[in-house]
């Protein structure tokens, strides 16, 4: 079936890209599907290798896709007036991503999605996750339990950022994405906790002095 898949739409499939079992357990975390839904999801999925510094949503454009990550890594973000790079997210291997704005209101996109490594996405449209609604009605209840564990998540952060230490949301931060810190700069990850590269420095030195 997934061999087919790649065939249909004219593609030379990657490893990588042929792991739609991944896609398919991330669902089947939520909600249950028999092989004629699972075979009608992946029918919807377009795969897509993304290289480094790709951007794959450029900000003023409507987001057409959501993003779900085979292998690899991507970072969303915003540019303020002085042209300094403020990341909101990071999404790695069994992630997904979007400008969830965009995505539903079909208005221009706020944030940025940039490849931070070579990555395999599948992507899935505005269009076919309505007609995905249409058909096979329980996805409503897998893409809101989405939305919702992001929101939680982002509640979580602001919360974090107000009230824990530059430490502590490092912590919290390499617990969440363990695989970042060895494949992103480390100007990056101090945008994403919102602290100075240099702090940064000083903290992960401090953390590699008591591990000592």
């Amino acid at each position: 079936m997934v061999i087919a898949f790649f065939k249909i739409l004219n593609l030379e499939p990657t490893e990588s890209m042929m792991n739609t079992e991944l896609i398919l357990k991330n669902v089947c975390k939520h909600i249950s599907l028999d092989k004629v839904e699972k075979d009608f999801f992946i029918s919807l999925l377009e795969p897509k290798t993304l290289r480094r510094k790709k951007i794959y949503l450029q900000a003023g454009e409507v987001c057409r896709n959501s993003a779900f990550v085979i292998d690899g890594a991507l970072k969303s973000y915003t540019i303020d007036k002085e042209g300094k790079e403020h990341i909101l997210s990071f999404a790695t291997k069994d992630w997904w991503i979007a400008d969830m704005y965009s995505y539903i209101s079909r208005k221009p996109a706020i944030l940025t999605i940039e490849a931070i490594a070579d990555s395999d996405v599948l992507l899935l449209s505005y269009e076919n996750q309505q007609l995905l609604y249409d058909k096979v009605p329980k996805f409503e209840r897998f893409f809101r339990i989405l939305i919702e564990n992001a929101l939680v998540a982002n509640q979580q952060r602001l919360i974090d950022n107000l009230s824990s230490s530059a430490e502590d949301r490092y912590l919290h931060f390499i617990k969440k994405y363990p695989s970042i810190p060895s494949c992103v700069p480390q100007h990056n990850i101090a945008s994403y906790l919102g602290i100075t590269p240099e702090f940064l420095s000083k903290i992960r030195g401090r953390l590699a002095r008591k591990k000592a």
